[in-house]
Formats: C-alpha cells, structure tokens, sequence
C-alpha cells in the first residue's frame, strides 16, 4: 500500500499576482541566511521585518490564514525596500523581489496605497504632469531655500535635503598629463557603435549635468549618440509599489520608443531604472504580442559602467580627489553588477577611492521608499553615514538618483561637506584636460 501524495494547501487568492507567484514561495526553506543582509530586520529587529518573515506573511495570506486586508500583514510588507539583498544571499534562488512586487499589486486590490503615494505614482506616469512638476523644483533649488530649509526636522527637512542634495557638485580640475594623452587616445567618433540612452525622469529633471555627462563620456569612448523620442519613466517605481498595470503600459511605451532608435545598446545610468527594463520580459512575461519584443529591447540594456567596461573605458587624466563608492542595491542585488563601477572609477588617475563598510547594504531611499517611511528610511541611513565619515573621503559616488539624493540629504542634515556625484562624473571631469 502506498501513502496517498500530498496535496499542495489551498489557495484562498486564485487569480491574483500572489498566486501566479506561488513557485517563489515555494522556493524559500526559511534557511535565515537572508537575516544579516535585510537593512530593515537590522534596523527593527523584528523577524517580521526580514524575507523570511515577509514570506511566511505572504504563504499565510495566500493560504488563507491571514486576510489580505491584516493590518499587521500590510504594515510589514510596506516596510520592505525592496532592496533584493537577500536574492543575492539566498542559496535557494527565492525572487524576493518578484514576490514583493506580486504581494504589494495583490494586496493593493483590497487596500489601496497611501495617498502620497497614490499622487507620487500618478505624476510620474503623466509626462504632462510631471515635466512642470520637475521644472518647479529646479526653479525652487535655485532660490536656495532647500538647502535652508534642509534644517528643519522630520520629512519636511528630509525632502528639502533631498532637493538641495540635486545641485551639481563642482569637482576638482583634472591636471594635463601629456603622457596619458599619448598612450590613450580616444577612439575614433562612432567607432563602436551607435547608442542610445534613457534620460529618466529625476536624472532628465533634476540632474540633467549627469545625464550630460554620460552622453559626453559615451562620445570620448567612440559611441555615436541617438535620441528615443517618446520614452517615458521606466515603470520601476509602479512596479515596486504593486502598481503592475501602469508599469507594464510604461514598459511599452519604453519598448516602442527604443525600437525606433535602433537596434544598439541603450545606456541607462541609474541603476533602479536598469533593473526595471532588463526585466521587462518577466513584466511583461504573459502579453503574447509583447513578451518578445520585451525579451530583445532588455537584452540590449547595458548599465552605462557595463557599457563603459565592455569597450575600455578611455582613461583621463589626474583627478586628485578621495572618494568612496556605495553600491546601488538594484545595481548590485537585482543586475549583479560589481566590478564595473570600480573599474570606470579606476580610469581615473590620481583618484584615490576608500573603501566604505557594508557599501551593499541599503541606504534607505528605495523609490519613494525615504518620503512614505521616513523614520524607518532614516534608520537605515544612519550606518551608512556612520561608514562615510570613518572613510574621510571627499565624495561619495553611486550609480542612482535615490542613493544621490539619499545619502546627499543625510550627509548635509549632517553637516558633513562630503557630498554625492555619479561615477561618470568623474570620468567626465577627468576628460576636459584631454
């Protein structure tokens, strides 16, 4: 006689993005190994605030254990930043971050998001909102008040830090080195191709000098620029929050925008906004008109510290400057980009870079994490800050807006002079001696 085959537990939620996500579920055997890596279960040390503990929140709601609508349920997975830092220390391969996002768009059909979030989402996904939105913004930066007003206390004083933190950075002169000119001469125009880049929504409206300066960078190292007109926000933050549908409209818009630019790499230097689009074919995974097509334009999606890599980079000249490089968590945790950051930073002669303790961990801003959260996005920088200070650099450098902005506002509500650049930046700055 033979033992009847155990049955999988009921669903209580067919048909939801929670239940097509089941299998990751499945994956996880609550190993802990994901415990030391989650930024919230250090700060809270609540095991409710760890993967884990979101996980057995998510099998209890999916089983029916737990009501979508639990206070307690949606308090904790709105506490997760998504960081993914945890895929990245899991041997059992759970996408942590497919399942955030599958539980958030569940829950979100019976408990809708908070309304700051609600209007954050809606102006990002209108350009007709958005564009006044940013140019309002720029012209209120440059009166000064956010960087006054950053003293203030609570989100208030978050937010105006944050704004003041998006003003351009004046780097050092880079020294003339005829000797790295002759040994380094820059390729020919267009030489390795053509390329395209995702301007974004806060890099395009707010810190457009960096955008600048990777087109320029991209051009010093033999790659022939063309525009995608008709992108829009990449969807990342939609997709973060639950808000499935809307991303997955963004994600289209997106995919036709860069077929018409070509058939070359697309440049995207905010590392939020490249994890989104290398996955927008799990986005869009069961739209059979668009799934292919989703699958070839995240093929061609390259960091722009990947792009740089795979063809050099060109080196500059001397950069005499200290500074310290903090990893973006979608960087680093969803696209399992490490090395290249350091190596475009070590084409930079004469630049000095420090280590920083725990520069994987998160630093709190997550999307529109640090403006929904504040106090818990706060605990979660302090570390961080604590770490940039026993480094004694001049500059911070990372790869996306959020941690820019992030880390900016806490070093000057601080006081801390340290402030935040992008790593082409530096190599752009280490260019105008050539």
């Amino acid at each position: 006689m033979t033992d009847a085959p155990t049955l999988p537990p009921p669903c209580a939620l067919p048909g939801t993005p929670l239940a097509a996500a089941r299998a990751g579920i499945d994956a996880c055997v609550h190993c802990g190994f994901c415990l030391q890596s989650c930024p919230t279960y250090h700060a809270l040390e609540d095991e409710n605030d760890s993967p884990r503990g979101r996980i057995y929140l998510m099998r209890a709601v999916l089983e029916g254990t737990l009501a979508p609508d639990d206070e307690d349920v949606n308090v904790h997975i709105d506490r997760c930043l998504g960081c993914r830092a945890c895929e990245t220390a899991c041997p059992s391969g759970v996408p942590y971050g497919h399942l955030l996002e599958a539980t958030r768009a569940t829950l979100a059909e019976r408990r809708p998001a908070p309304l700051v979030a609600r209007l954050i989402l809606a102006v990002f996904a209108r350009p007709w909102l958005l564009r006044p939105a940013l140019a309002l913004s720029r012209v209120f930066r440059a009166t000064g008040l956010p960087a006054l007003l950053s003293r203030l206390p609570g989100a208030i004083g978050g937010a105006m830090a944050m704004l003041a933190s998006t003003t351009r950075v004046r780097l050092p002169r880079a020294r003339q080195d005829r000797a790295t000119t002759v040994t380094a001469p820059r390729p020919a125009a267009g030489s390795r191709g053509t390329a395209s880049m995702l301007e974004g929504c806060v890099m395009d409206g707010l810190l457009g000098h960096m955008n600048a300066a990777t087109a320029r960078v991209l051009e010093v190292n033999g790659w022939a620029m063309t525009e995608a007109p008709g992108q829009r926000c990449c969807g990342a933050l939609h997709a973060h929050a639950g808000d499935l549908d809307t991303a997955r409209r963004l994600a289209r818009l997106n995919i036709a925008a860069f077929e018409r630019a070509g058939d070359g790499p697309i440049a995207v230097n905010a590392a939020g906004c490249g994890a989104i689009m290398k996955e927008y074919a799990h986005l869009l995974a069961d739209d059979p008109a668009w799934s292919g097509r989703a699958k070839t334009l995240s093929d061609r999606v390259r960091d722009i510290t990947e792009l740089l890599v795979e063809a050099g980079p060109v080196p500059g000249a001397p950069l005499p400057v200290t500074v310290t490089y903090d990893a973006p968590c979608h960087l680093v945790h969803a696209q399992r980009i490490t090395a290249a950051p350091l190596q475009v930073l070590a084409a930079v002669p004469e630049l000095r870079l420090v280590p920083l303790m725990d520069s994987d961990m998160c630093c709190g801003a997550a999307g529109i994490y640090n403006l929904i959260e504040p106090e818990t996005a706060e605990r979660v920088l302090a570390p961080k800050l604590a770490h940039i200070a026993d480094t004694r650099a001049e500059l911070v450098t990372t790869g996306n807006p959020g941690c820019l902005m992030q880390i900016g506002a806490g070093l000057r509500r601080a006081g801390s002079s340290v402030r935040t650049v992008h790593p082409v930046e530096l190599l752009d700055a280490s260019y105008h001696a050539r």
